[in-house]
């Protein structure tokens, strides 16, 4: 059953909710990924028993053979640490060398357009930072006006006050 309402000269009409069966493309992938998450989840679950049965009857045999184990070891982890971290180098340098390649290259045409636009901003900051210096020497200038005219009324106050206790009656500052 529909129903309507009216609300600021809209009209909302509102239907049922009918509950609609999933379709095909939503439940072909939940039905093909189930058994395989299932499968992979029990193999992670033996090899981790498996891992633990192993450690637990190896571990006597680490003890006594650690002397020899320990180094043999820590030589082995050292090489394949080593190798890895070459190989992941070496890519590492030859992807930069490619994207760096693919950039020249694609920006032969741009080049040109690339100098104008670094000549025409170096040219605006440089107009910027010219007419925050005037600005700022503009106001340095008015400061130190104002700071010259306050020393010079308090010079004149002092030499003022002076004259007049030396004109006073008994010590008094007469006034103006």
């Amino acid at each position: 059953m529909a129903t309507t309402t009216t609300y600021n000269h809209h009209h909302i009409t509102t239907h049922p909710h009918h509950h609609q069966p999933p379709s095909t493309t939503k439940t072909l992938p939940i039905i093909t990924l189930l058994p395989v998450a299932g499968t992979l989840l029990a193999l992670a679950g033996l090899t981790f028993i498996g891992t633990i049965i192993a450690l637990a009857l190896t571990t006597p045999l680490f003890i006594i053979f650690s002397p020899v184990l320990i180094p043999a070891l820590l030589t082995i982890t050292l090489a394949v640490t080593g190798f890895l971290a070459s190989g992941t180098f070496g890519l590492t340098g030859l992807s930069s060398l490619s994207y760096l390649f693919k950039m020249v290259r694609n920006s032969a045409p741009s080049v040109p357009e690339q100098l104008e636009y670094v000549k025409e901003t170096i040219q605006d900051v440089g107009e910027y930072a010219g007419q925050k210096t005037m600005d700022l020497g503009e106001m340095i200038q008015h400061t130190a006006h104002e700071i010259g005219d306050q020393d010079q009324d308090q010079c004149g106050v002092d030499v003022k006050i002076e004259d007049r206790k030396e004109e006073g009656n008994d010590g008094e500052i007469l006034p103006e």
